[in-house]
């Protein structure tokens, strides 16, 4: 994909590129990913992503609006917008030190979770507006208008976000993009759009039906399919879209930032939206039913997410009438990718894959009053 990244940018944009290329001689460049959904390059301190070809750029945009404004949760971007580069968005982010993959005792586990519950109870949007000095500068809670727009650029002012003690965007103000007239820039995003974790099960389902229909183990997958919720399905509404969700989490989607010692940040905004907040801890749960991760890890992530007032499950209790829909979903998703991929490389299933296409074979009908449960 050398040619969807060409060497067109500037400054640390085109290193990045150039590291792609081979042709960089410093030792902190090189490839990080390279899927069909998109490639990601690192130049010393620069991360480039080169998104899927259909990317949708205001959509994106938006995502990237709440990554900055959330700067103690997710990794924040170096611009606020993504760049077209022949015919592919382009966007740029410092570099983060990754989780080891060699070090699985050491998963930040607690880490996850508490990220997670903190995006889930983060506002949706803050409002363009700011609180005015009064009298000596003591601030007056009434908003006022949005910032001020330049007559001769039709430029909107940015206007700073504080920060509170606990790292997390205050929402009483916020940057408001802007936009010149008549060029293309960025514009003021109206908010993230619906989370894409459905979506994406459903692509791996049709995967599966394009690839290996007729596989052994394609009909458990697909049996299990037809048992979830058309939400769950990407075919009708979430029941919950007032909560903002990552969409895509699993140990690969924390960096430290700075590198290699600073906080943990979630990272990869390409599924962030809003949604059923207990798709975030779908996987986990999903690996915990299947047997392939361990019950202390689970209980770890899960007690960090609780005592965090994460609001996908209840604060005690049974979690598993709110995870149970997201969690076979999950599983579905990875057994018809686990299928797709085996028969498409002409091999037998793993230990791991089978493992997840065993536990579709023993899903039945979810019980009507699981099929919406999502905590209030």
């Amino acid at each position: 994909m050398t040619a969807d990244l060409p060497p067109a940018l500037t400054g640390r944009a085109r290193d990045a590129a150039h590291a792609r290329a081979g042709d960089c001689a410093c030792e902190a460049a090189g490839t990080l990913a390279d899927r069909p959904d998109g490639t990601v390059v690192r130049h010393a301190d620069t991360v480039a992503k080169a998104h899927a070809p259909d990317a949708d750029r205001a959509e994106l945009t938006a995502r990237l609006a709440v990554a900055a404004r959330l700067p103690g949760i997710l990794l924040p971007p170096l611009c606020p917008a993504p760049a077209d580069l022949h015919g592919r968005l382009v966007t740029f982010w410092p570099y983060g030190a990754p989780v080891d993959p060699d070090a699985p005792d050491a998963a930040p586990w607690e880490a996850a979770a508490t990220l997670l519950a903190r995006l889930h109870r983060s506002p949706l949007a803050a409002p363009a507006t700011v609180p005015p000095a009064r009298g000596r500068g003591a601030p007056d809670a009434r908003p006022v208008a949005p910032p001020p727009r330049n007559a001769e650029t039709s430029e909107i002012r940015s206007v700073p976000s504080p920060v509170t003690r606990e790292g997390e965007p205050d929402a009483r103000s916020v940057t408001v993009p802007a936009t010149r007239a008549g060029v293309p820039g960025v514009r003021p995003a109206a908010g993230p759009p619906p989370m894409r974790g459905p979506l994406k099960a459903a692509r791996a389902r049709d995967r599966l039906l394009a690839v290996a229909p007729a596989h052994p183990a394609a009909a458990p997958v697909l049996r299990a399919w037809d048992t979830l919720p058309a939400w769950a399905r990407g075919e009708a509404p979430m029941p919950d879209s007032a909560v903002l969700c990552h969409g895509d989490l699993h140990l690969g989607q924390l960096v430290r930032h700075p590198a290699p010692g600073g906080p943990w940040l979630l990272i990869d905004v390409d599924d962030l939206g809003t949604g059923v907040p207990a798709w975030d801890l779908a996987r986990p749960a999903a690996w915990f039913a299947c047997g392939l991760l361990p019950p202390d890890e689970w209980t770890r992530f899960l007690t960090a997410y609780r005592t965090a007032g994460g609001p996908a499950v209840p604060a005690d209790g049974d979690p598993w009438p709110a995870l149970d829909v997201p969690a076979r979903a999950l599983t579905v998703q990875t057994a018809a990718l686990a299928v797709a991929r085996a028969a498409a490389a002409g091999r037998p299933l793993d230990e791991v894959e089978r493992a997840v296409v065993d536990a579709c074979d023993r899903m039945r009908g979810i019980p009507a009053e699981l099929t919406q449960a999502v905590p209030k």
